[in-house]
């Protein structure tokens, strides 16, 4: 059956028109209100019961359920989503002083392999769809008693289970979904989409003309660095995807943020100069990241965490060469936080 969250207003209305009903069309934009505030069909009391039958008889209403809600002691919510043919994707809400975060999964599983994910370790089973991503959203602001009228989720990054970049028809239709002005109304500007580094998508997303900010999962300096904990750096080297992520810059003029885990091998005094030399031309922000173990982490010799001590030391690096960085906070590590985490223990638990 058809997701009706995958579809624009204009879409919706071209869809109901098809069903031969002769239902005027300001019927899809009350069907449109009700799935924004994640309504079921049966809710619908304001739409006729024979256009209702219908829907329930040919179409989804709630593409994702949360089966799952972990809090953690500092606030924040890990969600398990369940999705319509069984599969399982991961979301969390992080509350922050200008509003909630949540973090949603572009698809079920994931390709890329990084050694420092949980995610990728059972590969990709399938993307979501556009509605799938939207109805994270939805279905996290209905729960935590939002709606239409009353939005609770103020940012969204896409940075949950997936690969954005590897899922890019779709994703880039959720971005345009979910700022719609006639749905939830997200600015594009509180949007992250955070990528391992497809050098090829991150220019043709350069060209989609949104004002979403670009996030980077660098980890290393070298490209020697890189290949022992990302496979995309087989594909792509740190001067392809630098040309892409200055091409992404010159045409947004967009901040670009970088995600940097702190290894034993990457957090050294040349790496701060080749960060450098690398980000020469940009304007960017780095965000530092303490290394979360997990059984698979603990195999890897490249991934061994860096000290404090040289965290530390890592960051008066930084600082010295006037590169702009913080340390991430930790957030809701007691709840299996980190990407995939959640869904990975379920997996687990069900073989």
């Amino acid at each position: 059956m058809k997701i009706l969250h995958d579809l624009t207003l204009n879409e919706l209305k071209s869809e109901m028109e098809s069903l031969a009903l002769k239902m005027p069309r300001y019927r899809a934009e009350q069907i449109f209100e009700w799935l924004t505030n994640y309504a079921s069909f049966e809710e619908m009391t304001n739409i006729p019961i024979e256009l209702r039958e219908t829907l329930i008889n040919n179409y989804i209403a709630k593409p994702v359920q949360i089966e799952k809600e972990l809090i953690s002691k500092d606030g924040t919510r890990k969600f398990l989503f369940s999705l319509s043919d069984g599969n399982t994707v991961e979301g969390v809400l992080m509350s922050y002083k200008y509003g909630n975060t949540i973090c949603i999964s572009t698809q079920c599983g994931c390709r890329m392999g990084c050694a420092f994910c949980a995610t990728g370790i059972d590969g990709l089973a399938r993307n979501l769809t556009a509605g799938e991503m939207l109805a994270e959203v939805l279905a996290v602001n209905k729960h935590i008693g939002g709606s239409k009228a009353d939005r609770k989720i103020t940012n969204i990054v896409l940075m949950g289970c997936g690969e954005p970049l590897d899922n890019y028809d779709n994703v880039i239709k959720f971005i345009k979904l979910i700022s719609d002005k006639n749905g939830l109304n997200i600015s594009q500007r509180n949007i992250s989409l955070s990528t391992c580094g497809l050098a090829d998508k991150i220019k043709k997303l350069a060209d989609e003309n949104l004002g979403i900010t670009l996030t980077i999962s660098l980890h290393a300096s070298t490209d020697e660095q890189r290949k022992k904990i990302m496979k995309v750096a087989g594909a792509y080297s740190l001067k392809e995807l630098f040309f892409a992520i200055k091409y992404y810059f010159e045409k947004t003029k967009r901040r670009i943020v970088f995600e940097y885990i702190e290894l034993d091998m990457n957090t050294n005094p040349e790496d701060a100069k080749r960060i450098k030399e690398l980000c020469k031309g940009l304007s960017y922000h780095f965000n530092l990241i303490p290394l979360n173990s997990t059984p698979k982490t603990n195999e890897i010799p490249a991934l061994k965490p860096a000290t404090k001590q040289k965290q530390s030391e890592f960051w008066e690096n930084l600082k010295e060469q006037n590169i702009s960085a913080t340390t991430r906070r930790t957030l809701g590590s007691d709840i299996d936080g980190a990407c995939g985490q959640l869904r990975r223990s379920t997996l687990n638990s069900k073989a």
